[in-house]
């Protein structure tokens, strides 16, 4: 089958001078970054690397990890990007469950990580052929051996109830045929100029990356830091005229259109897809009027490769519900009750997703794939369903989201188990009891509270944040710690989460969002 990497390759080979990605250390042609990728495709068929083989990639942002996960998919592999700015114990865990068979990484890096990946990694900063553009030799198979549609394309994570991240293993056809509607759907070409938002490690990164780049526009690359900052964010989309926005999540659009200057830093853009939450605390602030260009919602889980419906939000939305659209290309989206029984039109039921975008399952969980990816009763021999354990209504538009049926929430873009923070709070061993509800503030933006009991009174919330920051990554930090003499329960024994709910109630502290 063809690949992403084919279209880089087929752009280079037409315009081999064209711009591909702009970094603050300068340009690289099409024809520079294919030479790269191949040459480091053919470093890692040496190493044995090819169909099933989960390349871990734990690189700087940056061109060097935008070489690295394109060798490994035209390697016919897999990749597991990393974002090195969490906790080394964090990304530990990723690797131990995603099955990470090979690490790309710098020296440095491989030092301060100490990955638990088998054999010895490929140090990037150690190869002069991939890094210096000096001539190499490419294997035909690097170049030519498609891989199987059914191959593992990549390993995404999600939230899990054990303490563990759960990783999701999505194939090479699905990967392929969601970043070619990407591009067809939005119209992305060689004028596209799309600003890479998304952070590394999460699957909308992908989107943000390759789409681009497979319809042969130009991706700049920026440390997050700058983008994290209005004014930055702003300079860096007029210095690179950039068009398109990929992956910004409601939270940071509705920062950004907090400020007085909210108007002229979206000027230019013609494309602002968002995605993660909800949309309409932004849309109910006036935000729609604020971009000129397309807006779109996107909605879909991990589980089926990013993305499963959209709706491109008119001039004069709807801000009373959260519309999230009509399914893309090659998906099927069902409203099916606990029987898996189709609901009448404009009642409640769980979205059930199937067709091309369907994941394999989850590594070694058996129990959770079965109960999660099951046979689609409607459709061919053979086709399966997720249950996102969402709740939708059909209404105009398409689907009106609802919320969980289950205690997932969403925290600035990223779905989040409560219970993975709770096991991570209980860790701490003058922590006796760990109860983590959501919360809302006063802009609509979700955030977790920890409530917690135990011999707590020279512990401070700083010191609880230390201690979560060695195993979670940001977005599972709770905002606020609220300290209790012992536990509410209900009269069955289990902690009486709607009270704690009010126990979280008070003044929440603002904080920028994050795309």
């Amino acid at each position: 089958m063809r690949t992403f990497t084919d279209d880089i390759a087929g752009h280079a080979a037409r315009d081999p001078h064209r711009i591909a990605l702009t970094t603050p250390g300068g340009d690289l042609t099409y024809a520079q970054l294919v030479h790269r990728i191949d040459a480091l495709a053919s470093v890692l068929l040496e190493r044995g690397v090819g169909a099933e083989t989960v390349c871990a990639v734990a690189l700087p942002r940056g061109a060097d990890a935008v070489v690295a996960v394109a060798a490994a998919v035209r390697c016919g592999a897999a990749f597991l990007t990393l974002d090195v700015e969490q906790p080394p114990a964090r990304l530990a865990a990723l690797v131990r469950s995603g099955g990470a068979d090979l690490l790309l990484t710098t020296s440095g890096l491989a030092r301060r990580l100490g990955l638990p990946v088998p054999g010895r990694p490929v140090l990037t900063d150690r190869l002069t052929d991939p890094l210096t553009g000096a001539a190499a030799t490419v294997p035909a198979a690097a170049r030519t051996a498609p891989p199987d549609p059914r191959a593992l394309a990549y390993v995404s994570h999600t939230s899990g109830t054990t303490g563990e991240p759960g990783a999701v293993l999505v194939e090479h056809g699905s990967l392929d045929s969601y970043l070619r509607f990407v591009a067809r759907d939005y119209g992305l070409g060689p004028a596209t100029v799309a600003l890479q938002v998304a952070p590394s490690g999460y699957d909308a990164s992908i989107r943000d990356t390759f789409a681009p780049l497979l319809a042969g526009g130009r991706l700049v690359l920026l440390p997050r830091a700058e983008l994290l900052r209005p004014e930055s964010f702003g300079a860096a989309v007029r210095a690179h005229s950039v068009t398109a926005l990929l992956s910004v999540t409601p939270s940071f659009l509705t920062f950004l259109a907090g400020r007085p200057d909210a108007r002229r830093l979206f000027a230019g853009l013609e494309l602002v897809v968002s995605s993660g939450e909800s949309l309409r605390p932004f849309l109910a602030a006036g935000g729609r009027a604020l971009i000129q260009g397309a807006l779109v919602n996107q909605y879909g889980p991990t589980e089926c490769t990013m993305t499963s419906t959209r709706h491109t939000v008119p001039a004069e939305p709807d801000t009373a519900a959260d519309v999230v659209g009509t399914p893309i290309d090659g998906v099927v989206v069902r409203l099916l009750d606990e029987t898996l029984e189709p609901v009448p039109r404009g009642t409640v039921g769980e979205v059930c997703i199937g067709g091309a975008g369907v994941a394999r399952g989850y590594r070694g969980l058996p129990a959770r794939t079965a109960e999660r990816f099951v046979p689609d009763p409607f459709g061919p021999p053979g086709a399966r369903l997720y249950r996102t354990g969402d709740l939708a209504e059909e209404g105009p538009g398409g689907l009106r989201y609802l919320g969980r049926n289950d205690r997932q929430v969403k925290i600035r873009g990223h779905r989040v188990d409560p219970a993975e923070v709770e096991g991570a709070l209980l860790a701490h061993a003058r922590v006796a009891q760990a109860v983590v509800t959501a919360g809302t503030d006063d802009l609509g933006r979700g955030h977790l509270i920890a409530h917690v009991t135990g011999e707590l009174a020279d512990v401070t919330d700083a010191a609880l944040r230390v201690h979560l920051g060695r195993t979670l990554p940001p977005h599972l930090m709770p905002r606020r710690f609220v300290r209790l003499d012992e536990m509410p329960t209900t009269r069955g024994g289990k902690a009486d989460r709607r009270t704690l709910a009010g126990t979280g109630a008070g003044t929440e502290s603002r904080a920028g969002g994050t795309p």
